[in-house]
Formats: C-alpha cells, structure tokens, sequence
C-alpha cells in the first residue's frame, strides 16, 4: 500500500508575503491531517521566493507540535550547508519528543550563495557530502559516544544527547553516484518531481543493486517520489500552468550561483512538461496517475505538492479533494485510457 504525505514546497505566490507564507504552511498540514493524508515534509531555501522556509526542521518542530496524527519531514535539510551533528542533533531532539513521527530527509543542495554566506564552501559541496551523510547516518544510529576524523570534519569523542534512535533516514538523489552511495549505506532514496518514472526507476534499480552487495535487503527499502498534484478540471489546469510558471519565473531567477554560466531553463515549457507527467486532472486521473507512477518505480510513499495554485483557500480545497481521491472513494477518470492498471511496468528488479 502506498502513504500519500504533502509536499510543502512554500513558494511565495503573488499577493502574499513570506511571514504569511510560512503560516500559511502550518494551516496546509492540519488540512493534510484532516483529510487523511499520512504526512507533510517541507522544504528549505534560503534567500529565494520559490521557497520561504529556510529551516526545515525548525519548520517541522513546530508542525509536530500543531498537529497530532501525521507524520512530518524534511523535504530536504540541505546537508552541504550544516554541519552533521549539529543537524543529527536537532533530527534526535525532535524524535524524542514527537516519537515515529519524524522523519529526516537530507540532500546535497546546490552550488548556490548558501555555501559561501554560511561559511561551508564549494569545496565541501562537490566532494564532502560522503562523509557528512556517514557521520549524520552513525550520530542517529543510537550509539552512545562518537568520533570522527575526517578530510572535512573532526569530532572528539563526545556523547550523542539525545541519543539517535536509529530511525529512517532519507537521501535526495538524482544520480546514480548518489543512488549508489545511499544504498552502501542502507539509506533509502527520495526522488524529486524534475526526473520521469523511468529515469527513478533507474536510480532505485542501481540502488538496490548495490544495496544487495552490502548486505542491505532491497524490499525492505521505503524509497519516496515527488509529485505535482491538482484536482480539477480544465480551468483549474490552466490556472496551475499560470501559477506555476509566474513562481519558477520569478523565484528560480533569484539563486545565486557560485558556478558561472550556468543555463537559463524555459520556465513555461517545464511547467507544461510537469502538468503532462504528473497527476494532474480529475480525481479518478490523479489517483491512477500515482498509482501507475508508484508501480513503475518501486516507491512506497509518494509526497503531493498541491501548492500550485497560490491562493490559500484553493490550496486547501485541492488538500481535501487529493485525500478524498486517495482514499478510494473516487470514480474512475474517463481521461485515463482503460486497461492502464493491468498494463503498467513490473516493479524493477
């Protein structure tokens, strides 16, 4: 059975202020909450209006303590600008006091301004995220006194307080280099929106390739997808492809990065690469659509930004209809081909 969780990205959409923004997000994961999704994850940025929230897990303490049920992530904590157990350390205060219901996803980021304004550097950047992800991974593992030499960081022995429990960590990967790392680690993937079906189901097939030759049992693995969801009809989708492009337009546009050249993205022609991919269309659509995606990939939790639209009330309304769709009360779609549940690709191997 796949959980479906919120994805709250916290774009800063026109009319509203960031402030606003971030309030508006605690409100998204009580509606998640209320309509019976399993969890919301938030994303962090920094400097930048695509995304308001520059701290996932200070976000996420406080959506633990404004909701009950659900479990709260991070979609990702960027890695390359922390330092391992300081990030371990809040990972390991927020299990203790929210216990199974924290779950901690990391990534490497990108080689934005972030690295030079919080003093970590492009050099820890490309070749440090190994060793960062292997002493978070051993700080959470629930051993009680630790140390670490390394190229990038040196820790005397020191105690782990609070403890790591040894629960679930995640790893954003988009390439096999990364997908291979998490996996001699035993780390399951989390996988963005930007990639097809196809191009995870690589990942996680190198992945669990490799996690078999260190030992890791690949079923047990619970891997997470990205997705882009709207329910709606046809007004509704081209609200969210004006929408969307408005905020990637202005908001991408904003990073600052520490590599030269880098190439401009055509934001309108992504957004409408990203409608047609994603489970986006009547309620009956979107629940097929997630449930072909997570067949040809293998994934067991799938988060849901269902932000696209901007306006508050909107959102909220897409939260309820995408919890009632997911919950198998909705009809069939009549956009969705028949025949597509029996014809979907096998789980990789």
């Amino acid at each position: 059975m796949i959980a479906h969780d919120l994805f709250l990205l916290g774009g800063v959409f026109p009319g509203t202020t960031p402030a606003e923004t971030l309030r508006h997000l605690v409100g998204h994961a009580q509606a998640a909450e209320a309509a019976g999704l399993a969890g919301a994850w938030v994303a962090e940025h920094h400097f930048i209006e695509y995304g308001a929230n520059p701290s996932a897990t200070l976000m996420a303490a406080h959506l633990l303590a404004a909701t009950e049920r659900i479990q709260i992530g991070t979609a990702v904590a960027v890695l390359s600008n922390r330092h391992p157990v300081a990030l371990g350390e809040e990972a390991a205060t927020l299990d203790a006091l929210a216990p199974g219901r924290f779950r901690l996803g990391v990534g490497r980021g990108g080689p934005w301004i972030d690295l030079d304004v919080f003093g970590t550097g492009l050099d820890r950047f490309e070749h440090g995220f190994e060793e960062g992800l292997r002493l978070l991974a051993r700080w959470l593992s629930g051993e009680e006194e630790i140390a670490h030499a390394g190229e990038f960081f040196d820790v005397l022995p020191v105690r782990a307080m609070p403890p790591g429990s040894g629960g679930p960590l995640w790893v954003a990967a988009t390439s096999e280099r990364t997908a291979r790392l998490a996996a001699r680690l035993g780390l399951p993937l989390l996988l963005g929106m930007h990639a097809a079906d196809e191009d995870h189901a690589v990942l996680i097939g190198a992945w669990r390739r490799e996690a078999e030759a260190h030992g890791f049992d690949p079923e047990k693995a619970e891997h997470v997808s990205t997705h882009l969801a709207q329910v709606g009809g046809a007004a509704e989708t081209e609200r969210l492809r004006r929408s969307l492009t408005e905020l990637l337009e202005r908001g991408v546009g904003q990073y600052v990065s520490l590599r030269p050249g880098r190439t401009a993205r055509d934001h309108a022609s992504y957004v409408d690469w990203m409608i047609e991919r994603h489970a986006v269309g009547s309620a009956g659509h979107v629940a097929e659509r997630l449930a072909a995606s997570a067949e040809k990939t293998g994934v067991s939790r799938q988060l849901l930004l269902a932000e696209g639209l901007g306006e508050t009330a909107a959102v909220r309304d897409n939260i309820a209809a995408l919890g009632e769709a997911l919950s198998g009360t909705a009809a069939p779609s009549a956009d969705t081909p028949a025949g597509t549940a029996a014809t979907r690709p096998a789980r990789p191997a």
